[in-house]
């Protein structure tokens, strides 16, 4: 008797031991402190096939690109930091190094950011870094030049995106008027540093939550989920006037038929003064490390008035929180989370 019971102890501490380990797999993976870094903005967030979450974001500096790697998106506040490229003192690449996003595409390694002349730092453009190592935080990277947009004007925010066989480029460009705000545009690549065809425009500020401080859309992200391809992007000045808006398509429909769109009336996530966050925007998407649960990054800050230029205040800091989904299969972003320990059950 005394060793059936003991065997049943066993059985029993054996399942409440697996029991465990799979409850703290979900847990960690699902509970982090928000902000995870304080003072990045931009963030871009990569989980590659061998288990890391790779961060990248805008510096307060604009100096820099550094990376950073954990394997939950919890451990990215206390990751080692590496800088893996710095500005040029003079001439192209000089100045405002903006929204680096870590991509990995045919087996290597490359970032897209913004950055401008030393001389002219408002002409802003994209460019891209590429690495052939194996870990991005070590490697080499190499200048691959700028991406040549069909035509020459203020140009920022790029993302990529592969859908059935076909790779993307997605970015934010000034166009003529009467479309002169920051608009978004999409093309087909035929190579991880180069677009082919005619662009076409996705969306222009024509709402009035679009049009606070100034006119802008930009920042684009893509999240293919659920049947559809959900395209968010950022409106209005940087300040607690910032948010995010949507685009919306069927994933069988074409991409690069701005017919296929479909614009919400509404920001999708905006400043919410009961949890103390205000600008949320630039964000991106991740999935969870099973595979299962869509995760929004994005940046905010827990306060609403700013002193001086709000290009110039650092504390825009890179937050995270868990979409659920609606009825009509459409992503719940709810609202930005109050700073503080973050759990999702």
């Amino acid at each position: 008797m005394k060793g059936l019971k003991w065997g049943l102890m066993r059985v029993f501490s054996v399942a409440v031991l697996l029991a465990l380990v799979s409850c703290n797999g979900v847990r960690e993976s699902l509970e982090w402190t928000n902000p995870i870094v304080k003072q990045r903005a931009d963030p871009h967030v990569f989980l590659h096939t061998d288990g890391y979450y790779y961060l990248a974001a805008t510096v307060p500096e604009y100096d820099r690109i550094e990376l950073r790697r954990a394997k939950t998106v919890a451990g990215l506040s206390t990751a080692e930091v590496k800088t893996v490229w710095k500005k040029h003192e003079r001439g192209v690449m000089g100045a405002h190094i903006w929204a680096p996003e870590i991509h990995f595409i045919d087996g290597k390694w490359y970032i897209y950011f913004t950055s401008a002349p030393a001389e002219s730092i408002w002409d802003i453009r994209p460019w891209v870094l590429s690495c052939a190592d194996e870990n991005p935080l070590e490697g080499e990277w190499k200048e691959e030049g700028q991406v040549k947009l069909a035509w020459e004007s203020f140009s920022l925010d790029a993302t990529t995106f592969e859908h059935k066989g076909k790779r993307y480029y997605v970015w934010t460009q000034r166009g003529d008027a009467p479309y002169d705000g920051t608009n978004i545009y999409i093309a087909e690549m035929d190579s991880p540093t180069s677009i082919t065809g005619t662009p076409v425009m996705l969306t222009y500020p024509d709402f009035e939550w679009e049009t606070r401080g100034y006119r802008v859309n930009e920042a684009p992200a893509v999240l293919i989920s659920h049947g559809k391809v959900f395209m968010t992007y950022s409106a209005s000045a940087t300040d607690a006037n910032y948010c995010l808006g949507m685009l919306s398509a069927d994933e069988d429909a074409d991409l690069l038929d701005v017919k296929s769109w479909t614009k919400s009336k509404e920001p999708v996530l905006k400043s919410n003064s009961k949890t103390s966050q205000y600008g949320p925007g630039h964000n991106c998407f991740v999935k969870s490390s099973d595979g299962k649960t869509d995760i929004l990054v994005y940046h905010s800050r827990n306060y609403e008035r700013i002193q001086g230029e709000a290009l110039n205040n650092p504390d825009r800091a890179t937050r995270a929180q868990v979409i659920t989904w609606n009825e009509d299969a459409t992503p719940n972003f709810g609202v930005p989370v109050a700073d503080g320990p973050y759990v999702f059950e």
